[in-house]
């Protein structure tokens, strides 16, 4: 079943969510949940989903990046971003490490704030640690677009949006986003965020 996406303003995305008690994890009422989140992000589309965007309070993510959301991107783009598909996972329970010194910066759009897009700062590398679908325990060493996505739906988890750590000042709308900075490289972005804060 497709959920309705809550929007900024609804106090439940600025909500911490609850642990998922690992007995649960298996649980009929669990795998619903992430089946429905599936069928949302899909629907979306996107390329992930907390499931407090859902109006549910608990550490639950799905993530997919697939090839066909990449296919637009000029190889040099994609190297350059270290964007890859990532193939559909859960994650649970995630505790996130940055592992990286350095920031990326690019524009970020979110399901919850919709019509706009803003240059938001990454960290280049993170390690998650996390429970699957199945309650197993896994570790995720990620770099580049990946890391972004990680960041970004964590942060949902903890009741943060990208906003909170974007400057208004580059805020764009989605159209221009889709017509002129999908494609941009990384020097084009650094140019823009000079010449907006």
């Amino acid at each position: 079943m497709v959920l309705n996406i809550l929007q900024v303003g609804d106090p439940i995305l600025r909500q911490i969510a609850q642990e998922v008690q690992k007995e649960d994890i298996t649980s009929q009422k669990i795998k619903d949940y992430i089946a429905d989140m599936k069928e949302t992000m899909y629907a979306a589309p996107g390329v992930g989903l907390a499931a407090t965007q859902v109006g549910i309070p608990l550490q639950i993510i799905v993530i997919e990046d697939c090839e066909k959301y990449l296919s637009t991107l000029p190889s040099e783009i994609r190297k350059e971003r270290e964007r890859y598909p990532v193939p559909f996972h859960v994650i649970i329970n995630p505790k996130i490490t940055v592992t990286s010194e350095e920031n990326a910066f690019f524009f970020e759009g979110c399901l919850s704030v919709n019509g706009c897009a803003r240059i938001t700062p990454r960290a280049k590398s993170v390690r998650v640690e996390c429970l699957d679908e199945n309650g197993n325990e896994k570790i995720i060493h990620a770099n580049g677009w990946y890391a972004r996505i990680l960041q970004h739906e964590i942060d949902h988890l903890m009741g943060k949006l990208f906003i909170d750590r974007s400057d208004k000042r580059t805020e764009i709308g989605m159209n221009e986003y889709s017509k002129k900075w999908l494609n941009a490289s990384a020097k084009e972005i650094q140019d823009f965020l000079q010449n907006h804060v």
